[in-house]
């Protein structure tokens, strides 16, 4: 199978990526734009390989995602390039609109205008996966599970503009026969994860004795779902997924964020303690995020009942690889920290 990713740089991506390459014999192609949370580091592990290829581009520019398509011939699209940070769509919504609606819809058209070229067999063959959240969904309260017939209710610029695109991939397939898949999944965790994101940010400020900053009283509740479980049901769902399905990825996993920090932090205790007093001291709770979602849980049943996808990885078992992790590469972590991002807040209300 050949396999064109993009966004295949970023945390999801290249987990995927690396899957692939190291685990199947399937050829790849990551088209990256390499903005802030593409990091080319992610993707080392397999860049000798003649499986992998890559082309830095930017998904909202046609010309260069169709001829991507052309010169690489993709079997499979797995589109998963995305502005993704919440709190980074709340003082700037304008790129999520531009990356994640218009960008989605200039891969569709070329995707498009690609398959209509394509042999009966190839076109036959050919899948177009679109890889969103389920915090297209809105939020819940203490009862219930996101299925993939909920209704869409996003709210924060960043889910809207998923939602927007999700839409479009059905549209796509409903007006052109584009033969498209969705897949929402729930919060990812583990290796080469962005660092403001909530547990690489919690464990790297704990490692340099910052204050470990939770908002509101961190009683917000999320599904957690391990990269590489996240990378074993995408590759599933390219595979024998159906067209015109949706699933959702889930890790069955819900927890509160302040549980979450606080299992980071007797993690960090065990394994790397401080001179003196526990990594629990640093906890601060902070302002709240606007519109901040209460609760989501997914009801993943469908993909383990249909295509058998189970996660391997309790959050226990997930979360403490993933500390051991950013512990054993600190290079990886530091050139983010020395430049790109440091830990700031973002998505004030000003």
């Amino acid at each position: 199978m050949r396999v064109l990713i993009t966004g295949g740089a970023g945390f999801i991506g290249s987990a995927v990526s690396r899957h692939l390459i190291e685990n199947c014999d399937d050829q790849i192609h990551v088209l990256d734009k390499l903005t802030y949370a593409g990091n080319l580091d992610s993707l080392e592990p397999i860049a000798g390989s003649s499986r992998y290829s890559f082309t830095r581009a930017d998904i909202c520019d046609r010309h260069a995602v169709f001829q991507t398509l052309l010169s690489f011939r993709p079997d499979v699209v797995m589109h998963l390039a995305a502005e993704s940070h919440v709190d980074r769509s709340i003082d700037g919504p304008s790129a999520f609109i531009e990356t994640n609606v218009v960008g989605t819809f200039t891969m569709l058209d070329a995707a498009l205008e690609y398959w209509r070229g394509l042999d009966a067999a190839d076109a036959s063959a050919f899948r177009f996966m679109h890889i969103s959240t389920d915090e297209v969904f809105g939020t819940l309260g203490g009862e219930g599970f996101f299925r993939e017939d909920t209704p869409y209710a996003p709210n924060s610029p960043y889910s809207a503009s998923k939602a927007g695109s999700d839409h479009l991939a059905r549209a796509w397939r409903e007006t052109y026969g584009l033969p498209t898949i969705v897949t929402n999944c729930s919060n990812n965790y583990g290796p080469y994860q962005f660092p403001e994101k909530l547990i690489p940010l919690i464990i790297l400020n704990a490692i340099d004795g910052k204050p470990l900053p939770v908002y509101g009283r961190g009683q917000n509740i999320r599904d957690w779902l391990y990269v590489d479980d996240h990378a074993k049901a995408l590759l599933l769902v390219a595979r024998a997924g159906k067209i015109g399905e949706c699933y959702n990825v889930g890790g069955r996993n819900e927890k509160r964020n302040i549980d979450v920090v606080n299992l980071i932090c007797d993690i960090l205790d065990e394994i790397s303690p401080r001179a003196a007093g526990s990594y629990r001291e640093l906890v601060m709770f902070v302002e709240d995020r606007p519109g901040h979602d209460q609760r989501y849980a997914i009801d993943c049943s469908k993909i383990e009942r249909e295509l058998g996808w189970r996660p391997t990885e309790t959050f226990e078992t997930g979360l403490r690889k993933t500390v051991r992790w950013y512990l054993e590469n600190p290079a990886w972590w530091q050139a983010i920290r020395s430049g790109k991002y440091r830990g700031e807040r973002l998505g004030r209300r000003d």
